[in-house]
């Protein structure tokens, strides 16, 4: 696989595009494999290290270590390219520890962004727990990541540190786009700064080229390109993104980096405070806890 992929980023290099590209990765990473990274020209190159930290084989079959010293590797000769930590998923329970997210926190400082996330806990996953005796990690399943508010604040909590202070780890991030632009010096590609609860983790030096480059776009000229992609229904567009019906995720993709602007489907809304993310740990509406 690693041959095969080094030969198509050659092949994209050579054609002068300079577009993002993201290689995810939890396996073992050399200082050859980094210095044939080192010689793209062209492509802006995102290499997200996959860590879990955790330790049950049934669940993560790939030594957590491996990423780690990959993390570092990687960190240690990046010239041309951006690393970034992908700490994921994040379970209760299961490597949401102090220990897990001091081992994390240490791990940023070998990377230009963090980026955090939970489970993607679909029927396939539950169906594989119960059947391997593993305790569910939550009672129902979910479309979008689930990632329980209380989770995220011990994260943010054990992040944050004295604003006159230099920290000697790096800044995580909610979104995996936030956190690539970030370690590129650029403005969210994904127009993630219409949903302003996302934003009050980033450094100052993320807001602003994501203020100057975020602005709402023509209502025609949204409309003529989504009905081209196949939209139905009215297109709108607020404050915080496009809204569509009748395009699967490519096409809603292909609208919003062309923006610069969210585009979110009017039959799957984006809560407050729960962009991306399944309901589950989270205030329902009448204040009280969703189970």
């Amino acid at each position: 696989m690693k041959p095969h992929l080094f030969n198509v980023l050659r092949h994209l290099d050579d054609q002068g595009l300079t577009n993002h590209v993201l290689i995810i990765t939890r396996w073992r990473v050399d200082a050859e494999d980094c210095a044939v990274l080192n010689s793209l020209k062209n492509l802006r190159l995102t290499v997200l290290v996959t860590h879990s930290g955790i330790d049950n084989e049934k669940i993560e079959p790939v030594d957590s270590n491996i990423a780690a010293a990959s993390l570092r590797t990687l960190f240690d000769n990046a010239e041309r390219y951006c690393t970034v930590l992908y700490w994921r998923p994040i379970v209760p329970g299961l490597n949401d520890s102090d220990a897990h997210l001091e081992r994390a926190r240490g791990l940023s400082a070998y990377a230009h962004a963090t980026v955090f996330t939970g489970l993607f806990f679909r029927e396939e996953i539950a169906e594989y727990y119960e059947s391997h005796g593993l305790p569910l990690p939550y009672e129902d399943t979910a479309r979008r990541k689930i990632m329980p508010e209380t989770v995220e604040q011990r994260i943010l909590d054990y992040f944050r540190t004295d604003e006159n202070l230099s920290a000697p780890w790096g800044a995580p991030f909610r979104k995996t786009s936030c956190a690539v632009a970030y370690a590129h010096g650029e403005a969210d590609y994904n127009g993630h700064y219409g949903i302003k609860e996302l934003c009050n983790i980033c450094p100052e030096e993320q807001i602003s080229p994501c203020r100057s480059a975020w602005d709402k776009p023509d209502l025609a000229e949204v409309t003529e390109e989504a009905r081209a992609l196949g939209a139905t229904g009215p297109v709108e567009i607020d404050d915080r993104a496009i809204i569509v019906e009748g395009l699967d995720e490519p096409p809603r993709y292909f609208l919003q980096h062309g923006f610069g602007y969210q585009c979110h489907d009017r039959a799957k809304p984006h809560h407050y405070r729960q962009h991306g993310r399944a309901p589950i740990g989270w205030q329902s509406e009448n204040g009280s806890p969703t189970p």
